[in-house]
């Protein structure tokens, strides 16, 4: 049985592409023919999906009359790569005698074997191009079919990059070239995910924070790689959900883009480097074009609904308009991340986390400050993070708006990084869960207080503009004083969930 540890970067696109794809130089070029073939292959795991929830994967594909058995792993948190186990079989049904010495073996026992069944099924076209010179060797596969459950099936086709020979770096760069000749966007989900979501009827569903596989004893520059790919797998994996017009997807990408910007904040210390500011930019901008739907659909759930009933004069007016708005808003937002910018700030992310010239420093002290076990440099940053909102927390009931945002953003980044840093400190499990409890609701008040300045904002940027109308303008009226008065009860319970929090003894201490 081999054991190679692949490394690839996989790109979905449409099947309608294909025809493109075949024009492009890269492609159009080669001299050596591709080779084709086509593949089924089945992925088993019990009724209750065992091998899935402890990180293993089981298929057994058939090419031509052969059969291939694949083990993998995982739950390794590598994006690109894989550790896998490949065996040549005699027929379509697992043989777990072949399990020893894989991620499998310590699952294996005859409960198992008795429980296993094929859960899905991939059949796809395989094309493969040989893209090698003396300085390197890539496949460039493109598979093309349809996941299958028996009930259910789904049409796929994607694009996988695979070093055989040469540096990593050259991947990306070829992975670069086909996102800016096609609508090609990077694709950190495996067709066995892709598969079980099928299964369970997730697909396309929005994608919450996915926690980050950290180890005790790690260092810490790993440990941000690790954290990093997962804030990126969640604002990749939100890509279909806002495509449709998800208001959560929208919502889950922000959350995705603020996690990866607080680890970053986090982790300052190690990532000085041009990379770092370009991308920072970027993910600015990218923030920049899903608020405003994010921003209008709390506006409107939030301000406008619960007042439609008393049937104020304007209100349905203002309630059209601000729909329209947000369906602006959105079509905004499904155009950014359908552009080529969005197809390049993904790779390029995915690109640094893994090569970026912060992980090799030149710089003693911050090569030292990486070296540090994960869990000694979360305990630091923790703890300086906390002292400094201690210090502006004392003062919430006397600081203005913009002082309470930004006492809000600290809170932010405190909270993603207690989760970060979670499995760090299983002793103190239950006195994290009481910390993350009291800090909730201080950040839900802060964040209730941002809101109602960001709805007042927008109320009175409809109601100023010329030849609007004296009903819709009463409205806007009537609406911006309620906000204001939601201020007088929301500041109190500010204070109060402070002075909760305040009482809480740190976990990391």
């Amino acid at each position: 049985m081999t054991t190679p540890k692949e490394f690839e970067v996989k790109l979905k696109l449409a099947p309608a592409s294909l025809t493109a794809l075949k024009k492009i130089p890269l492609i159009n070029g080669l001299t050596t023919p591709p080779r084709r073939t086509r593949e089924v292959s089945v992925y088993f795991d019990t009724p209750k999906q065992k091998l899935r929830k402890y990180g293993v994967l089981l298929r057994v594909r058939r090419i031509g009359k052969r059969y291939v058995q694949t083990i993998k792993a995982t739950r390794n948190s590598r994006l690109f790569e894989r550790d896998e186990w490949e065996a040549e079989i005699p027929s379509e049904q697992p043989d777990l005698s072949l399990a020893a010495g894989t991620a499998l073996e310590p699952l294996v026992n005859g409960k198992l074997e008795r429980r296993l069944k094929p859960l899905f099924e991939t059949r796809v076209r395989r094309i493969v191009y040989p893209l090698a010179d003396r300085t390197r060797a890539i496949e460039l596969t493109v598979d093309h079919g349809k996941i299958d459950t028996g009930s259910e099936s789904e049409r796929l086709c994607e694009i996988e990059l695979e070093l055989k020979r040469g540096n990593e770096p050259e991947v990306f760069e070829v992975a670069r070239k086909l996102t800016q000749a096609l609508p090609a966007q990077l694709s950190l989900e495996s067709k066995s995910e892709r598969g079980y979501e099928l299964v369970n009827g997730e697909q396309s569903a929005p994608v919450k924070a996915i926690a980050p596989d950290l180890v005790a004893g790690a260092n810490a520059r790993d440990s941000f790689k690790a954290i990093g790919r997962a804030c990126l797998k969640q604002i990749t994996g939100n890509e279909p959900a806002l495509a449709k017009g998800d208001s959560e997807g929208v919502h889950q990408m922000r959350v995705g883009i603020r996690r990866l910007r607080a680890a970053m904040s986090l982790f300052g210390d190690l990532l000085h480097d041009p990379q770092m500011a370009a991308i920072k930019s970027e993910l600015k901008w990218l923030a920049g074009e899903l608020t405003p739907a994010r921003e209008l659909d709390v506006l409107i759930s939030d301000v406008v609904k619960p007042v439609r009933r008393a049937r104020w004069a304007g209100v349905p007016s203002l309630s059209h308009e601000l729909a329209a708005k947000r369906e602006a808003a959105v079509t905004q937002a499904q155009n950014a991340v359908a552009s080529v910018r969005f197809r390049e700030l993904t790779l390029d992310i995915a690109a640094w986390l893994e090569l970026g010239q912060w992980t090799e420093p030149h710089d003693d002290l911050v090569r030292a400050r990486g070296d540090l076990a994960v869990e000694v440099f979360a305990r630091d940053e923790l703890r300086r993070r906390w002292r400094k909102i201690r210090k502006r927390g004392k003062r919430l009931a006397e600081l203005d708006a913009q002082s309470r945002h930004k006492l809000r953003i600290q809170l932010k980044k405190l909270r993603y990084g207690s989760e970060f840093f979670a499995n760090l400190f299983p002793r103190s499990s239950r006195r994290r869960r009481k910390f993350l409890h009291a800090l909730g609701p201080l950040q839900d008040a802060l964040g209730y207080l941002n809101d109602i300045a960001v709805h007042e904002d927008l109320l009175i940027e409809m109601g100023v503009r010329r030849r609007v109308n004296p009903k819709r303008a009463f409205a806007v009226g009537l609406l911006t004083g309620r906000e204001d008065a939601r201020i007088e009860s929301a500041m109190p319970a500010a204070c109060e969930a402070y002075a909760e929090l305040a009482g809480v003894k740190p976990f990391w201490q």
